[in-house]
């Protein structure tokens, strides 16, 4: 109802039986898209998360599209204006050669103590990992298939069990609930050699 209101037509929402966190969620995205257009591009984002300055985002997604398109999983790094506990946080590394305002990522860091928080925010370097990632279908395929290939397998035995029901996509729910419970970030971000990050500020909130 929410995308009729926005003018929004044609979605396919998929269904998932079973809660499975975020890698074979997003590898039924993927999957779907795949079948249109390999190179299709997802923005990936939980539901929490408040932005206030729209044009903002739209610079930002530019440089995360562009970097998805040479083959990278783009994050959002917030830039932080305050020491939070309450993040993990993002380690910039170099600029990539072509691509204005993306950075590789030299490493996540799980949620730090306020010691080492205070020390990220004033060194310049670190950002909030807001968890939104931006990657072609193929890119995403290809590093769960190479980091995670169970999630992978389980999830094609899901999609070619599904059901279709007007705008809803059901994955099998034997097939879906065999995957692993594991995120996007333990099964591909913190391994992948394709990582990258767009600093952004956003007026983001994560209200969860």
């Amino acid at each position: 109802e929410q995308l009729r209101e926005a003018k929004v037509e044609g979605a396919r929402i998929l269904l998932e039986p079973a809660a499975r966190n975020s890698a074979p969620a997003i590898a039924a995205a993927a999957l779907l898209l795949r079948q249109a257009d390999p190179e299709s591009v997802l923005w990936l984002l939980a539901a929490d998360h408040a932005i206030a300055d729209v044009p903002a985002l739209h610079r930002a997604l530019e440089g995360a599209v562009a970097a998805a398109r040479a083959g990278r999983i783009v994050t959002f790094g917030m830039r932080p204006d305050k020491a939070e506990t309450g993040y993990g946080y993002i380690e910039t590394g170099a600029d990539l050669p072509g691509l204005p305002r993306v950075h590789a990522v030299a490493r996540f860091i799980e949620k730090p103590d306020a010691p080492t928080a205070e020390r990220f925010v004033a060194g310049g370097r670190h950002l909030w990992n807001s968890g939104m990632f931006v990657a072609t279908a193929a890119t995403l395929l290809d590093e769960l298939s190479r980091y995670a290939p169970e999630v992978v397998q389980a999830v094609e035995r899901a999609m070619a069990a599904a059901k279709r029901d007007l705008d809803f996509v059901r994955l099998g729910e034997a097939e879906f609930t065999a995957a692993p419970a594991i995120s996007i970030d333990y099964a591909v971000m913190e391994k992948t050699e394709r990582a990258a990050v767009v600093p952004a500020s956003i007026g983001w909130s994560d209200i969860g």
